[in-house]
């Protein structure tokens, strides 16, 4: 398993040593794809910044993404933890069988709304890769001590071609605060982007150690949606571009070939 900024769609690729990861035995070569990337956002976001304990509640965005996927997975190596989970409509029957309590569909429901009817209160973590005016909304469902972590402005993309009054409005509704304002609140914002983690290879290969252990113990098991060979990277970025994924999208160099079938006797 390998992690690297960018440059991976390609055939052969030359990493350094820091940045690889032996695969675990039984892992097929599509589950390493998914794990890395996928599993250590969501490791680091609800345990090391979120310090997720038991009977606390978490808000996931994107529920049925890479990320999405990977953080229930974990949010259930923990004891009566509550799952709200937003994502359309079609997905939430799976989205249910993998554990969220209350999948929400945002696209016709407004979430801070429907957690306010069943969590009053609010949810202690919020897992935020949408930015904008989300952002703003999270932070203000947050408990007292609850925590947002920002990992991505998903967004700025609206459509298969950019929207310039789309990634405008976007960052000018962009969450503010001051230090004063949120001294007030008793409530943490965090970002992080692990692309920009590079030279932290202790803090990553403990985290990675950790996952293993997990997949080795059947608690965590990278949802692949679909595998798509390179001449079909449009299609790939397309189905994710309009949200039809539950879990990662694989990009492989060939397509997978077919067994020839066995001759009849």
């Amino acid at each position: 398993m390998i992690l690297a900024r960018s440059g991976l769609w390609q055939e052969v690729v030359n990493v350094p040593v820091s940045q690889t990861f032996p695969m675990p035995e039984g892992m097929s070569f599509e589950e390493a794809a998914a794990l890395l990337v996928n599993y250590i956002t969501a490791y680091m976001i609800l345990f090391d910044f979120g310090n997720l304990r038991p009977n606390q509640s978490v808000l996931i965005h994107m529920a049925a993404g890479g990320v999405g996927t990977a953080a229930i997975q974990l949010c259930k190596t923990v004891e009566n933890v509550t799952i709200f989970g937003t994502a359309s409509a079609p997905k939430h029957d799976l989205l249910k069988e993998s554990g969220v309590a209350h999948p929400i569909d945002y696209r016709t429901m407004d979430y801070a709304e429907e957690i306010r009817k069943i969590s009053p209160k609010g949810v202690d973590i919020v897992l935020d890769p949408l930015g904008g005016s989300d952002t703003a909304k999270a932070f203000n469902l947050l408990k007292p001590m609850g925590k947002i972590i920002i990992y991505g402005v998903a967004n700025l993309v609206t459509g298969q071609k950019r929207n310039l009054m789309a990634m405008a409005k976007t960052w000018w509704n962009q969450f503010s605060i001051t230090a004063l304002q949120i001294l007030h609140q008793n409530k943490a914002v965090c970002g992080y982007h692990l692309g920009y983690m590079d030279e932290e290879t202790e803090l990553i290969r403990g985290v990675v150690t950790k996952l293993v252990n997990l997949y080795s113990q059947g608690k965590i098991k990278p949802k692949i949606d679909s595998v798509w060979p390179f001449d079909q990277v449009a299609d790939a970025m397309r189905q994710m571009q309009e949200k039809k994924n539950v879990g990662k999208v694989i990009l492989v160099p060939e397509a997978p070939k077919e067994e020839p079938k066995k001759a009849e006797n």
